[in-house]
């Protein structure tokens, strides 16, 4: 840290990097919209114009914060699968508490990734590492589901996308601060109860 201004220092050669972290503060000190490239700049410990040398603008920078934090996101979520396999009920509901984990213990690039407005479609390496992290979904519902009859077999890519919209609903409604109150139970119990109502809704596990 320079004492003197209170920005912190960057080693020579690793500027991205370095206004990449000073974004990963900013973003949940003041939201993904609530600083301007220049306040990263300073942060980082560089001159305003010292950004552009790789990012257009602040969006851009953002979104390569989005970048880093999926490649994290796929890292754990395929850890989390393989460490709970040959299981497959248990690698799927792994997969769940990994999501949890990772909006919990990674804040600012969570924000960035799905809260920042910032769009996956039209950039190719954003498409890319979501894949990424959405296959490992993908591949737990396959291996959950590989016993049961073709015909009533529900589309993997469906169940994965249900599980990530669950998910990312109690990450926002409760562990993420307290928005109208704590539930009387953690993230983790809701969750895994509402993966268990949705996969016997299925058929998958006993009722």
């Amino acid at each position: 840290m320079d004492k003197k201004n209170g920005r912190k220092a960057y080693h020579h050669g690793n500027l991205k990097q370095a206004l990449v972290e000073a974004t990963l503060s900013l973003i949940q000190e003041k939201g993904p919209n609530g600083f301007t490239l220049a306040e990263a700049a300073r942060l980082a410990g560089v001159s305003p114009a010292a950004p552009y040398r790789h990012f257009k603008n602040r969006e851009d920078l953002i979104a390569e914060v989005a970048r880093q934090g999926y490649i994290l996101f796929a890292e754990q979520l395929e850890a989390a699968y393989n460490h709970a396999r040959p299981s497959p009920l248990i690698a799927f509901e792994a997969t769940g508490r990994a999501y949890l984990d990772f909006a919990r213990t990674n804040p600012g690039h969570y924000i960035a990734m799905f809260e920042s407005g910032v769009s996956t479609a039209g950039n190719p390496d954003l498409n890319m590492v979501e894949n990424r992290a959405m296959a490992v979904l993908t591949q737990a519902a396959e291996k959950l589901f590989e016993d049961i009859p073709p015909d009533r077999r529900p589309p993997a890519s469906m169940v994965s996308h249900h599980i990530w919209a669950m998910s990312h609903g109690v990450v926002e409604l409760f562990a993420r601060g307290e928005p109208g109150g704590r539930a009387p139970f953690s993230p983790e119990e809701l969750l895994e109860s509402g993966i268990g109502i949705y996969l016997r809704g299925l058929g998958i596990i006993p009722k």
